[in-house]
């Protein structure tokens, strides 16, 4: 009877701990796991890269304030001293991350005194190894034209709004070289129209606009970066197809600051407008200098 109950606790004890060895080595793996899938960092190093959004999601508790400032063209030459001295377009931007992967902001543009509202989700995030291989994130936006209707522009209150949609997929190829492709949907409720024989009232413009654009950031130094991006127009309208845009310039990088100063086609800030009624055409040297300052704060 003794070595019954003897054998039985040590057949308990064998298996308390095999199950103990068996829950820490599941722990050990899950622990290992969660340290291995880790996302890459500074694939970009802000929520801008000229004039697109990238894939990057400030981390939870982040508060931004942007300055993004457009001079005139540059076709004009000493007369106004190569746009600097021209009527100048300006964006004033907030942003807040109140969860992780999401991030949220307004801001208020020059240009047809124009408020945006938007969102932005990290859908996946590039992994250091054993996860995603690349980063997906969403962005959406709504514009409200604000400036004064004395021409009669707007016939409604709802004419005054256009909404902005992007999928943005980023991989940060090596150290240095970063690279995106985003497609992109831009609407406007109200679109130039003209009134036909018929006595019709006809549009000028689709009232929705494709688009894709490709981003890239190459680092040179440290703290600095050489960045780029081309926008294509997809969208064929009646009249007044807008013009793509090619932007290059550097980057200055700091823990809260970034600086971008650039050469590029588009001046109207908010991206629908900016893809949907660009007008100036590069070849004709229709181009002007931007710069966008990015103040980041943690909480």
């Amino acid at each position: 009877m003794k070595n019954t109950i003897s054998i039985l606790i040590r057949s308990l004890l064998a298996l308390f701990l095999m199950v103990a060895m068996g829950n820490t080595l599941l722990a050990q793996d899950e622990e290992a796991t969660t340290t291995t899938v880790r996302p890459v960092k500074n694939t970009f190093d802000g929520n801008w890269l000229i004039d697109n959004q990238t894939v990057m999601v400030p981390i939870k508790g982040s508060f931004e304030f942007d300055i993004q400032h457009r001079f005139g063209t540059v076709k004009n030459g000493y007369d106004d001293f190569w746009g600097l001295y021209a009527p100048a377009n300006m964006r004033l931007g907030f942003s807040y991350a109140p969860i992780e992967k999401l991030n949220l902001g307004f801001g208020f543009t020059k240009s047809n005194l124009m408020w945006d509202f938007n969102a932005k989700y990290a859908l996946f995030q590039q992994a250091r190894s054993g996860g995603s291989p690349l980063s997906v994130t969403y962005f959406v936006n709504m514009g409200w034209d604000t400036r004064d209707d004395a021409l009669g522009k707007f016939h409604n209150n709802t004419d005054r709004f256009s909404y902005f949609h992007q999928l943005m997929v980023a991989r940060k190829v090596t150290d240095a070289f970063s690279v995106q492709v985003a497609g992109s949907v831009s609407h406007f409720n109200s679109v130039p129209a003209y009134i036909n024989t018929n006595k019709e009232i006809t549009g000028l413009m689709k009232n929705d606009h494709l688009a894709v654009s490709v981003s890239a950031k190459y680092k040179i130094g440290p703290w600095i970066n050489i960045i780029a991006n081309y926008d294509q127009p997809i969208t064929q309208h009646k009249r007044n197809n807008p013009n793509p845009n090619v932007s290059f310039g550097l980057e200055m990088t700091s823990s809260s600051h970034t600086f971008q100063i650039f050469a590029g086609n588009y001046s109207y800030l908010v991206p629908q407008r900016n893809n949907v009624f660009n007008s100036n055409d590069g070849g004709n040297g229709e181009f002007l200098i931007g710069f966008n300052i990015t103040r980041l704060w943690n909480f």
